[in-house]
């Protein structure tokens, strides 16, 4: 059987749940529940474990807090013994408007203190990576405001079709592989 990680990039605390910034424990949370798995607090994370069509998902959501996530993913790759390749991180990403999404096999961080740690720790940008679209509607000197916010309500009915289409996204590139799960999502606007 094939094993996967899926990282899901957030800040722990109940000031940072359904925000921008923690749209990646969001989506993690989404794909576990739709899988019946259950998270439970273990050693630099919260972690569930899932089956779905012969492959294995564990899932976390680092404790570490943003910016130091690097600690949390090397861990469990190593202890679950997954191959980098079968790693997907999932983040909020400024430079993309609310309604995308993009899948990418590999890349920089993109100025993601998250992905900059995972980077720095991994010593590699070679790892794939679910960019959610968070927007940039603020003014200079308010984008750590902004990403510590809540969707506004003209907002959420498009992020909850987007956290669905994770969903299918992390399984299409868990089954299909990455160059094909990126055709299938990258072009979409999902309103």
């Amino acid at each position: 059987m094939s094993k996967f990680l899926i990282v899901g990039l957030g800040n722990p605390g109940i000031e940072y749940n359904h925000t921008r910034h923690n749209i990646g424990f969001d989506v993690v949370d989404a794909f576990v529940a739709a899988n019946g798995g259950v998270f439970s607090v273990e050693r630099l994370a919260f972690r569930a474990e899932v089956s779905w069509k012969g492959r294995k998902f564990v899932c976390i959501k680092p404790t570490t807090f943003m910016n130091l996530s690097g600690r949390a993913v090397k861990y469990w790759l190593d202890k679950e013994k997954v191959p980098l390749e079968n790693m997907l991180v999932i983040v909020d990403d400024l430079a993309l408007p609310v309604e995308k999404v993009r899948l990418r096999g590999k890349g920089s961080d993109g100025g993601h203190n998250g992905l900059k740690d995972i980077t720095a720790v991994l010593g590699t940008e070679k790892y794939p990576r679910l960019r959610f679209g968070i927007g940039h509607d603020f003014s200079r000197g308010a984008q750590v405001s902004f990403v510590l916010s809540t969707w506004t309500a003209e907002e959420l009915p498009v992020i909850k079709g987007k956290i669905r289409e994770s969903i299918d996204i992390i399984g299409n590139w868990a089954v299909l592989g990455i160059d094909r799960a990126m055709n299938l999502s990258n072009n979409k606007d999902i309103k």
